[in-house]
């Protein structure tokens, strides 16, 4: 799904800025990092600034170069802040649990790029965190993804004082700078079918040491207050995808979304085509993300599992699943085996 709004081709300065101080560790200074790419660290410090999408995934690209630092990604995610993130991020960390945190993320996700959306998922007593690509990242594509995957574990650290125990699924291959960094981030599997973190749903629970009602509220204006600003569109998707799945069987049909958005089906088909995207679409990623969780999760049979997710036939699931991930749920389930759910 390619975004077009102003949430997807730009990002909040402040992702800019955590390059710049991490890049200053190499005595690499802002002029030097940005020269040709028409940024000034002055008009960064704005907490509504916002930076190109292309300019960001070059500041990386020079920032891997000038430091001679491959694995970028993982130092990134690793001296994340919360407090980066302004008004979202106050948000996240004055809320009462991982849960609710996620949720407000998940919500205000375009405040910071429409380039990486998340989803959260429950099934069978595990948790899924996914991590969504709406943009090609080209050769930093490693960097930001495990830039954003290190950085929700270390800032699910911050907020919490304790290991939530989760285990890192990354839809990229095996950097070989891995190893320099695995003792300091949760277990990782690479080239897998999506990019997500898998936990026990238990963790959502957990509450969060600086939780502050009064604050949240407060916090949660203001970012209302910039996602209207920001983009009214990328919430239809976000709507129709939460309205999709029947938690007892299969999915919705277009027209009991669009009843349940008051539009007419034929509106609805328009309007997220506006936004790139398409009710097919988000019901094959739906599809894949439940059949994922509860090929891993659950007591299910691979039969149960292709009536849960509403397929007329286990063929019909098997093909499916085989075009998502390159192997079938039988040989997926087995490469799970053994696998700890964290």
């Amino acid at each position: 799904m390619a975004p077009t709004s102003t949430e997807a081709q730009s990002v909040a300065a402040g992702l800019v800025l955590q390059v710049v101080e991490l890049v200053s560790r190499w005595n690499v200074a802002p002029e030097e990092l940005f020269f040709g790419l028409g940024l000034r660290e002055e008009s960064l410090v704005d907490g509504q600034a916002r930076v190109p999408f292309a300019s960001y995934l070059a500041v990386l690209e020079r920032a891997r170069e000038l430091t001679g630092e491959p694995g970028l990604g993982f130092l990134l995610g690793l001296h994340m802040r919360v407090s980066a993130y302004g008004h979202l991020g106050f948000a996240a960390m004055s809320a009462s649990t991982v849960r609710e945190a996620i949720d407000l993320v998940i919500h205000f996700a375009p405040m910071v790029s429409g380039a990486i959306g998340l989803r959260l998922r429950v099934e069978g007593g595990i948790a899924s965190l996914i991590i969504e690509e709406h943009a090609d990242f080209g050769s930093v594509r490693d960097v930001v993804v495990i830039a954003r995957l290190a950085g929700l574990w270390s800032m699910a650290l911050a907020l919490t004082g304790q290991d939530l125990n989760g285990t890192a699924e990354m839809a990229i291959p095996e950097p070989p700078y891995h190893s320099r960094f695995a003792h300091l981030v949760p277990p990782a599997r690479y080239e897998q079918p999506t990019t997500r973190i898998v936990m026990r749903a238990q963790a959502l629970d957990v509450p969060l040491i600086m939780a502050d009602p009064a604050a949240l509220r407060l916090a949660r204006e203001q970012c209302e207050q910039a996602l209207e600003v920001l983009s009214s569109g990328g919430r239809l998707v976000r709507t129709v995808r939460r309205l999709l799945w029947k938690p007892d069987r299969g999915f919705h049909s277009l027209a009991e979304v669009a009843e349940a958005v008051h539009m007419s089906p034929r509106t609805l088909k328009r309007k997220l085509a506006l936004q790139g995207s398409s009710l097919s679409a988000l019901l094959q990623e739906e599809r894949r993300d439940r059949a994922l969780l509860l090929l891993r999760s659950s007591e299910l049979s691979i039969d149960d599992v292709a009536d849960r997710l509403g397929y007329w036939s286990v063929q019909n699931f098997t093909r499916a699943f085989q075009h998502w991930t390159g192997k079938t749920p039988a040989a997926y389930r087995r490469s799970c085996a053994g696998l700890s759910a964290h």
